[in-house]
């Protein structure tokens, strides 16, 4: 359809099209969602698909919308630099919407929602591009996506202890995956958002959570010895998460129980990772 009829359903309030069958709707949505008009992905196909989520139009079809999604998690993935990206970052955040709505109110089976869980991590471990901002096509922001997805797969009640444990370790593993660029868009932010809503379960014990940290802070403590490319690479990832961890674990609202106790770990890591700015010599 023209960009007209979309621009009259924002008009109308985003209310479902009753000249059209649903299911030609949502497809056509789906496939606007891989455009490289950020026209048409961010401001069109993204939010209509939100809205129609929160309202409970999918209520009934929920299960599909989200394996459509979580297919879409799989198009031309392991390529780097493509517009393929644009169509596996924003079915995540779709899916993140659908996994959402079931936080609200059972609607899916507990293991619908593991399966999801476990399709988005493989992913965003996966995934290899991680552009942030593409000129003249908007955001791409797959790292990004994907962390704002395994943070809304935090708050749902099928997850318990085990599988908080597992989101850590995916956030773990993808800051310490090789990169040719750090994450220069907030990433790191939204990584440390998803992390907190882990803790914010105070199910994750800090016997647990005091190794993991300490993961993180080991690279983050160590450069790379190349010639030819920016040694901050190997570490720069997980310096950048520790400190927006630590700020987050600070200063935002809600704070877990481990508060107190985590934010000494952090400070600890922080110090051995930066020993020109923060060891006993400097200054």
């Amino acid at each position: 359809m023209s960009g007209s009829y979309w621009k009259q359903v924002h008009a109308d309030g985003l209310a479902v099209p009753s000249d059209r069958p649903l299911d030609d709707l949502t497809a056509e949505l789906t496939r606007m969602l891989g455009s490289t008009d950020p026209a048409l992905r961010d401001g069109t196909a993204y939010p209509t698909l939100v809205t129609w989520i929160e309202r409970g139009v999918y209520d009934d079809l929920l299960n599909g919308l989200g394996d459509g999604m979580a297919a879409g998690l799989r198009v031309g993935i392991g390529e780097k630099d493509t517009d393929t990206v644009f169509r596996r970052s924003f079915s995540a955040l779709v899916l993140a919407e659908c996994i959402e709505r079931d936080n609200g109110r059972p609607l899916l089976a507990g293991g619908k929602i593991l399966e999801w869980g476990d399709r988005i991590a493989t992913w965003l471990l996966r995934e290899k591009d991680t552009r942030g901002f593409v000129p003249g096509k908007g955001w791409a922001h797959a790292v990004a996506h994907g962390a704002d997805a395994l943070g809304v797969l935090a708050r749902s009640p099928h997850v318990a202890t085990p599988e908080l444990t597992v989101i850590l370790d995916v956030i773990a593993d993808r800051l310490l995956l090789p990169v040719d660029a750090l994450f220069t868009n907030g990433e790191g932010d939204r990584l440390a958002m998803a992390t907190m809503a882990v803790l914010r379960r105070n199910a994750v014990p800090l016997r647990v959570l005091e190794p993991w940290i300490a993961r993180i802070a080991a690279a983050a403590g160590t450069l790379g010895s190349y010639d030819d490319r920016d040694p901050h690479l190997l570490g720069g990832n997980a310096q950048i998460f520790l400190r927006a961890l630590y700020l987050q674990l600070a200063l935002a609202p809600n704070p877990p129980v481990v508060r107190s106790d985590l934010l000494l770990v952090l400070v600890d890591a922080l110090k051995a990772s930066n020993p020109h700015y923060l060891g006993p010599a400097a200054g």
